[in-house]
């Protein structure tokens, strides 16, 4: 029982007595935590009694004095994110030199610079920092020529946050980087009829290089039947030639040369279509039925 008991008063003790204090003590301004990258802003009566921006620990008391018992009773203390936030604005209308209708959608980022200014000044400054971004965009970068808003993306965010930055601290919000992220057209049938050029121009330049390949090519082609027939032209003129030279060295030998003739003779009777037929010299009659047979019927 006294070890139940221990744990019963140890456990309400811890996680019920303890925190109630502590809630109790930061309800009568006894201390307050800040927590990283938060301000705290104590508002009493329409009047601002202090504003912490530090993390850490701090007690009210020495701060504010004997108004820490009541400000969170009759008071407001605003808890301000000071991190730093991201906004991305789509397709601000505007117009370039030559009259297209462009749209330009811009990223940039922002933090608290002055937190009472923030609370009091603007009762949306983070709707009037968006309006004052696409109205510096819409009046800095109308009437540009295409091909610089088109690229020169760089000096145009420049551009963009000079104007804004000024203006916006006034409402406790400081503008960070400022970067044209997108730009584009507007008009759907003006896109419809680049997209056309644009096809147009490809096929033009298709056409041209297999055009030039075929061209080259035959150039190709024909230089090489040109020296086939230069080389082919110069083999048949010297063909005779060392056809007469071969046939000379061969006439100087009587044997080589009949044997050689005979050969050939033989040799065209082979590639001949003609029918030949052996028959014996002493074969009297039978020559001339054969010569008979073998010859046309005539009407």
């Amino acid at each position: 029982m006294n070890f139940f008991n221990v744990f019963v008063f140890t456990f309400f003790g811890s996680f019920v007595v303890i925190p109630m204090l502590f809630a109790m003590a930061r309800m009568f301004g006894v201390y307050a935590i800040v927590r990283e990258r938060r301000c705290h802003v104590y508002v009493l009566f329409g009047k601002v009694l202090a504003r912490i921006e530090e993390p850490g620990l701090y007690f009210l008391w020495p701060l504010i004095g004997w108004k820490a018992l009541i400000v969170n009773w009759m008071g407001t203390c605003y808890v301000l994110d000071m991190r730093l936030d991201q906004v991305y604005l789509r397709s601000a209308p505007v117009n370039s030199e030559e009259g297209a209708p462009m749209g330009i959608g811009i990223w940039y980022e922002m933090y608290i610079s002055d937190p009472v200014a923030y609370l009091f000044k603007n009762t949306d400054p983070r709707g009037s920092l968006a309006a004052n971004v696409g109205n510096s965009t819409v009046r800095c970068l109308s009437n540009l020529p295409l091909a610089d808003m088109m690229v020169n993306r760089h000096g145009m965010s420049s551009t963009v946050r000079d104007e804004v930055s000024p203006k916006s601290h006034e409402w406790g919000y400081r503008l960070g980087s400022v970067y044209i992220r997108k730009v584009h057209f507007r008009d759907l049938e003006m896109i419809r009829q680049i997209e056309s050029k644009v096809v147009n121009r490809l096929r033009q330049v298709t056409s041209a290089i297999k055009q030039d390949g075929a061209n080259q090519v035959s150039i190709i082609t024909s230089t090489a039947d040109r020296k086939a027939a230069i080389e082919f032209a110069k083999a048949a003129a010297i063909r005779p030639q060392l056809v007469g030279e071969s046939l000379q060295k061969i006439c100087q030998d009587a044997e080589t040369s009949e044997a050689l003739f005979a050969i050939l003779e033989t040799q065209k009777l082979l590639d001949g279509k003609s029918k030949l037929t052996l028959v014996s010299h002493k074969s009297g009659l039978m020559t001339e039925l054969l010569a008979s047979r073998d010859s046309p019927p005539t009407t």
